[in-house]
């Protein structure tokens, strides 16, 4: 059995692009965790999209075997999270799984929004938390500017902080040094049977589901029958290991080891993300306490092209799903677009990494209805429902009530950009909470409502700052408000997946800007289409997307009048049949497109 004192689990939190996967790197390489042939940037960053868009959406992990000056041995499990808002979930999970945090901070920007929400959760969590000030090779940065920084803005104690350069390998020897002095050793669990918290999943096509594990008590082991306690499901390990970050198998992993186990699981909705796994024989009492399970804030339907594709889809979800816990998925009919599924997400960019996700990985071709968030309606006869499909309200007879969520934004933003940003903040019905200063930065919080902020508000905010405000917001409340279901209809049929919910004083306005862009987003037809925005019966704005005009007179060569009069006539009743019968194909891309917000 393994000494838990050697033992130290951490993982690496910060804002986006302050340089968590770099310094991933530079950790394993010191280690040896990977030869130089086998290093690259971003090592971690094992997805496509990731390294396209230079963003970590999943949490890795990894055991970096170190030895200190005098030959002690210690087992570093390290784990990278990504800093973006909509994968704070993922974050949360990591630190559960871990006793310590490393804090990395852009030497040249200094503290984020998200550099607090992330060493919240962390604080939650009673980690000890090791400030790391990274980039300090930059002309710009101004190390102990952000040392003062971080005690004024977040309340730690940075005169340690240790000063590195990921990028040239600058100062990282002193990590390791803070790693095994300052954080503490995994909890003993004296409990005699095996118990380990189910941290993360994802499917394999050759190994079916594996599992990343944390053992808290006993150890997992080959040819060991285990059960989770979540699902009461049983199966025998036929592997067991860990990442280095190369997956290497042993024999057992014990407590307060992170590692991974395959165990031929074939049906994904046994693996459940903060479960209890333990011995078959001797299961344990108690379920570990697990995670708090995640509240999707955006929803929007999927649906395949083709609908000969529907089972594939609902395969491909199920698989994503088991990798993404904080997505979530129920089957939908739609009268246009046949069967589909209703997701969750936690925002836009955790919508868009899953579209792209599913369209790469499992090729299906996907049409996405406009994102909304959960409104709550109260009906005359007292009952409440939820409301997460704009096309399903209810008859306005019906409604007593409408609520819909608000959150608590907290905006970081330089001082000479701080009126562009709270006329971006008035604009969508924001009110101001509180507005501090932190050196030249100002921290702006604001009550918004969701609806205004889930489209393209994060967009506008880095456009008005000249990409130097950060942003990080969680759910507050639910607010009645005046809001009504504006319905779009084009060539006079309506169009369930454009159908939103508006403040009704800003209906007319949202009405005309989606009629004129979808006026540029529709290709034109052999025939005229109109374009309309509704409220109820009542049409609020319109545009007419012109058709395309052959020249029918052009064979004419003098004569009459009448004769050219005839032929532009029978032209007419031509485009006016053709507009009864005709189709009009809504590109996809005019779905999003027309609902992003331009300044009204």
């Amino acid at each position: 059995m393994q000494n838990t004192k050697n033992i130290r689990n951490f993982a690496i939190i910060a804002h986006i692009d302050h340089g968590k996967s770099t310094l991933a790197d530079r950790l394993i390489q010191f280690c040896g965790g990977l030869s130089e042939r086998e290093m690259k940037d971003q090592v971690l960053d094992s997805m496509d999209i990731e390294r396209e868009r230079g963003i970590t959406i999943k949490a890795q992990t990894v055991r970096l075997n170190y030895k200190d000056s005098n030959s002690n041995e210690y087992q570093l499990n390290l784990i990278d999270t990504p800093g973006h808002v909509d994968f704070s979930y993922e974050v949360n999970r990591s630190l559960s799984a871990c006793e310590g945090s490393i804090l990395v901070v852009d030497a040249a920007q200094g503290v984020e929004a998200q550099t607090l929400a992330n060493v919240y959760q962390a604080i939650d969590l009673n980690h000890e938390i090791i400030p790391v000030i990274n980039k300090i090779d930059l002309p710009a940065a101004e190390p102990d500017r952000v040392c003062r920084q971080i005690e004024e803005v977040i309340g730690l104690d940075a005169s340690d902080a240790i000063k590195v350069s990921a990028k040239t390998g600058e100062g990282i020897e002193d990590i390791f040094g803070a790693l095994i002095e300052r954080l503490p050793q995994p909890k003993e669990d004296t409990s005699e049977t095996s118990k380990a918290l189910l941290v993360d999943s994802w499917y394999d096509s050759y190994l079916g589901v594996v599992v990343l594990v944390r053992v808290i008590a006993g150890e997992l082991s080959k040819g060991q029958k285990i059960k989770m306690l979540g699902t009461n499901s049983s199966y025998t390990i036929d592997e067991v290991g860990i990442f280095t970050p190369k997956k290497v198998s042993l024999k057992a992993i014990q407590a307060g080891e992170i590692g991974y186990i395959i165990a031929g699981i074939k049906n994904v909705s046994d693996t459940q993300v903060g479960d209890t796994i333990t011995d078959f024989q001797k299961p344990c009492k108690d379920a570990l306490k697990g995670f708090r399970p995640s509240q999707p804030s955006v929803f929007c339907g999927l649906f395949p092209t083709d609908s000969g594709d529907f089972e594939d889809l609902r395969d491909s979800i199920e698989k994503l799903s088991l990798n993404d816990s904080s997505f979530q998925y129920e089957t939908e009919n739609s009268a246009a677009l046949g069967f589909g599924f209703r997701c969750g997400f936690l925002g836009l960019l955790h919508l868009e990494i899953v579209r792209e996700r599913i369209e790469r990985e499992f090729n299906i071709d996907l049409i996405t209805t406009a994102p909304s968030v959960i409104y709550k309606i109260h009906l005359t006869n007292g009952d409440v429902i939820e409301l997460h499909n704009p096309a399903d309200m209810p008859e306005v007879t019906n409604i007593k009530a409408i609520e819909e969520p608000w959150i608590k934004a907290t905006i970081l933003v330089p001082d000479e950009y701080l009126g562009a940003v709270l006329k971006l903040c008035e604009e969508r019905r924001g009110h101001q909470v509180d507005l501090t200063y932190a050196g030249t930065r100002a921290m702006v919080v604001y009550d918004l409502p969701l609806n205004e902020v889930v489209f393209d508000f994060y967009d506008r905010l880095k456009s008005v700052s000249s990409g130097y405000a950060s942003f990080d917001w969680q759910l507050e409340d639910y607010k009645a408000e005046k809001l009504v279901k504006m319905s779009v209809l084009v060539n006079e049929e309506p169009v369930d997946a454009l159908s939103i919910i508006v403040h009704a004083d800003r209906s007319f306005n949202r009405g005309r800007t989606m009629c004129k862009k979808l006026k540029d987003l529709i290709p034109r037809h052999q025939f005229k289409i109109p374009v309309q925005a509704a409220i109820g019966g009542k049409i609020i704005a319109r545009e007419t997307i012109p058709p395309f005009r052959k020249d029918v007179t052009a064979k004419l060569y003098g004569g009459d009048v009448t004769r050219k009069m005839k032929l532009l006539e029978k032209q007419k009743k031509g485009k006016k049949k053709m507009r009864e019968f005709g189709q009009v194909n809504i590109p996809q891309e005019a779905f999003i497109s027309a609902l992003k917000f331009d300044d009204e």
